[in-house]
């Protein structure tokens, strides 16, 4: 997560981010949305680049090679979980062109000052036969609804959030050069309701779904 943003709260709550997905809700949210990308990700071409790779956590249960962030201090804990990590900004990637099979872009993409800018990039540093995957909250869900406003509220990290729909997303990654190949949603259940595990995911994009994930092929 966590590249261009006005105050960048990673850098400073690092601990507290990571923390949160050894709660017990967020072992159950993580293990899903795993388990969701895990579908899209089946037989997509190395290297893998994660863009926002914040403390490692996605990094590492999915086998991603590399990652790049701009807060330090969470690349301090990314470090830690074995991932080859650079320091940078999703809009300006330190990369040559051509260089990764797959980008990923996993909760990320709410928190770019410039979307459009960063997904071009990604298409850069992506080969002929390169794909994209974003997971995201859309905005137009519970989910999406729920996290808006902690935002309103002042919340540590969602008042520097800028959540979109899927319609969104997909008309800036076309506008980026990518065309959508398939996708994935999940979290179904409402954010007030306690559950012993969340429901299995579902092809395409899912109306009201709390997260969903978003396979690009590189035109």
């Amino acid at each position: 997560m966590n590249q261009t943003v006005k105050n960048n709260p990673f850098e400073k709550l690092a601990g507290r981010y990571d923390a949160w997905f050894d709660s017990p809700r967020g072992q159950k949210i993580f293990a899903a949305e795993t388990h969701n990308l895990r579908h899209l990700l089946e037989k997509l071409p190395r290297p893998w680049l994660e863009v926002g790779v914040g403390t490692g956590r996605f990094a590492q249960a999915l086998g991603v090679d590399d990652g790049i962030d701009p807060s330090p201090e969470v690349l301090k804990t990314a470090i830690q979980r074995n991932i080859k990590i650079w320091l940078g900004y999703a809009e300006h990637l330190p990369f040559a062109d051509s260089t990764y099979g797959t980008v990923l872009m996993i909760v990320t993409i709410c928190f770019l000052s410039e979307p459009v800018k960063a997904l071009r990039e990604a298409k850069r540093v992506l080969r002929s036969n390169g794909h994209l995957l974003l997971g995201l909250v859309p905005k137009n869900s519970p989910w999406g609804n729920f996290y808006e406003h902690k935002g309103q509220a002042d919340h540590s990290f969602y008042s520097v959030a800028t959540f979109y729909t899927c319609e969104d997303v997909v008309k800036m990654a076309v506008s980026a050069g990518f065309s959508l190949e398939k996708s994935r949603s999940y979290l179904f259940e409402s954010p007030k309701t306690k559950v012993d595990a969340y429901s299995n995911s579902r092809e395409n994009i899912v109306a009201g779904s709390g997260f969903v994930g978003m396979c690009f092929k590189k035109e």
